[in-house]
């Protein structure tokens, strides 16, 4: 098997990379602990590695606060690891030092030429992969991607700037289950949508504390919050394991499980 290879959203997932949250900043919004979100992080790695998983930690760096975000500085799309193109400023350098550990590792990486594309934007299922398009991913990168990537097929998902990253409205959970925000994602894309998935309806409530920014784990096992209940029960349901892990200081930096992994290998 390849060191590097996602095929989907939901396959057993084997290889992950991950940043401590070291350096975070205090949000102007809000106070938050940052020790305890540290705590927080340290148990949701713990129960990636308890789970089987290989978790590979990226030295922190104090000129990058959100580094903990791991997903947004890479993805990938069948045995192709691409390193995004962060236009934001509060991000950029980070594309970089992960290039540098990843040649350390010899783990080869492809570039998008052109445009801006973060990783949590871009969700594969098969043949196929999804494209958010908003402030920190654009058309010309998603046209860039298709150009590389000939053999795939790339489908782009438009939302507005009020939410970040297309994970933040939309998670694919197996080959015909979905999670959407659907008073974001509508019309013409969610009829779309609707003809591969079945898709699960995530509330105005569970989408501000990020209930599609789950992380699977394969096998129909769910990281998920505890606080989002209605999901965590429709899950169950429907036959998925719900691992609850209590991630909400850490969320109120903007970003949850998904977006906290960088997984480069599923079985």
């Amino acid at each position: 098997m390849s060191t590097i290879r996602c095929l989907n959203e939901y396959a057993p997932l084997k290889k992950v990379v991950v940043c401590e949250p070291k350096f975070l900043m205090q949000p102007k919004s809000m106070t938050v602990s940052i020790d305890l979100a540290i705590k927080e992080h340290h148990h949701f790695v713990s129960t990636l590695k308890t789970s089987g998983i290989e978790v590979i930690s990226l030295p922190p760096v104090s000129q990058f606060p959100e580094q903990v975000f791991t997903r947004d500085t890479g993805f990938v799309l069948g045995e192709e690891l691409f390193i995004a193109n962060i236009e934001n400023y509060s991000r950029q350098g980070e594309e970089n030092y992960l290039k540098e550990q990843l040649t350390e590792a010899a783990i080869p990486y492809q570039i998008i030429p052109k445009g801006k594309m973060e990783g949590g934007d871009v969700m594969i299922d098969g043949d196929t992969v999804y494209v958010g398009i908003s402030n920190r991913t654009n058309t010309e990168a998603a046209r860039q991607l298709q150009l590389l990537l000939p053999n795939f097929h790339i489908i782009e998902v438009p939302f507005s700037d009020a939410y970040l990253h297309l994970d933040c409205v939309f998670n694919i959970l197996s080959s015909n289950e979905a999670i959407i925000y659907p008073e974001e994602i509508h019309g013409e894309k969610i009829k779309d949508l609707k003809k591969r998935y079945d898709l699960i309806a995530v509330s105005e409530e569970e989408q501000a504390t990020l209930a599609t920014n789950i992380l699977s784990l394969g096998n129909k096992k769910i990281i998920s919050l505890p606080i989002n209940k209605k999901i965590n029960r429709e899950l169950r349901l429907r036959g998925y394991e719900v691992i609850e892990v209590d991630f909400m200081e850490m969320i109120k930096f903007g970003g949850s499980f998904r977006c906290c992994t960088l997984p480069i290998l599923r079985q």
